[in-house]
């Protein structure tokens, strides 16, 4: 099942609350989101990314430096998915993301805030 992402608001002000390097294809992203199917309450998604090809990542202490205003964007081109900070359109702009994941298998889970 894809992510909605209207659901979520684009990760819209979300928290970026960890990043797990798993191993080096492998990387788990997690954040504290408003729910909209929730009545806006908050609940955490986790975002597994597995067979990863690229990516630009920072430190666990600097997450909650990240500006969240504009959200995040998730895009599934040429069978891989990827991942950047701000509104991005295509691939390019996300690899200008100040984080971006690109891999080609996402999975992702809810949990509670």
């Amino acid at each position: 099942m894809p992510i909605d992402l209207e659901r979520f608001d684009s990760f819209k002000n979300t928290d970026l609350r960890s990043l797990e390097v798993i191993s080096p294809t492998h990387l788990r992203l997690v954040l504290a989101v408003q729910d909209a199917a929730r009545d806006y309450d908050w609940i955490t998604v986790a975002l597994d990314f597995t067979e990863v090809t690229d990516a630009r990542l920072l430190e666990q202490s600097k997450l909650q430096f990240i500006n969240m205003s504009d959200g995040a964007s998730l895009l599934h081109v040429d069978k891989e998915f990827a991942f950047g900070i701000g509104a991005c359109y295509n691939i390019q702009a996300i690899k200008n993301s100040t984080l971006y994941i690109i891999s080609k298998d996402l999975k992702y889970k809810e949990g509670q805030f």
